[in-house]
Order: C-alpha cells, then sequence, then structure tokens
C-alpha cells in the first residue's frame, strides 16, 4: 500500500490539549481518523517550532520532547492534519511518501 509517514513532534509531554496530554490527544485523534498504528518516542533533546530548547532532564522530565509517527494513506493522513489544525495547537511535523503492509500471519502475534 501506498501513503504517507505523518511524524508529530511536541515540544514536552506535559503540554496539555482538551484535558489530555498532547501525546494522549494526538493518539486519540489518529484513532478518530481511522489510523490504527502509531509510535511514540521521546527525545533526549529538541527545538520547538517557535525555536525554544526542550529537554529531559533527570529531575524534571516534563520537559521532554516527543515525537508520534503515523503511517497510513494519504487521505486519512489528511482528516490528522486537519485535525490538528482544528484542535488550535502549534506542532513542527514532517510528511513524507511511503509504501507499507504487513508481514506474516494472524497467529504470529
Amino acid at each position: 500500500m501506498k501513503g504517507s509517514q505523518l511524524t508529530l513532534y511536541a515540544a514536552n509531554q506535559s503540554h496539555r490539549v482538551k484535558h489530555m496530554t498532547v501525546v494522549d490527544w494526538l493518539l486519540d485523534e489518529a484513532r478518530q481518523a481511522g489510523i490504527i498504528g502509531a509510535t511514540v518516542v521521546e527525545i533526549a533533546e529538541g527545538v520547538d517550532a517557535r525555536g525554544k530548547y526542550h529537554a529531559a532532564r533527570f529531575f524534571e522530565l516534563v520537559d521532554q520532547p516527543v515525537a508520534v509517527t503515523l503511517i497510513a494513506a494519504d487521505e486519512q493522513i489528511d482528516a490528522m492534519l486537519a485535525r490538528v489544525r482544528e484542535g488550535g495547537i502549534r506542532l513542527f511535523y514532517t510528511r513524507a511518501p511511503i509504501e507499507f503492509d504487513t508481514v506474516g500471519t494472524e497467529g504470529d502475534q
């Protein structure tokens, strides 16, 4: 199958949208857009969309940047981007064309 890989970069895990962490909100919006798989990666250091530096500290992990990667058909990725725009939050993202599929059988899980 062909589609897109969308990676959304959040400045920190403590950012909240509609009483949810930004990661939980993104995963919920992805589910509502029909995207069935996502990967969340915690990042040691990063610079946000406004140019501010963020890093995980030994005693303070709330400022740790995070990336949420979604892979789906272009229509689903378009729907997800629309949801993020409507949500009123500012996130840096990358989008790239990608080929994807699954391997193995149902019993392999």
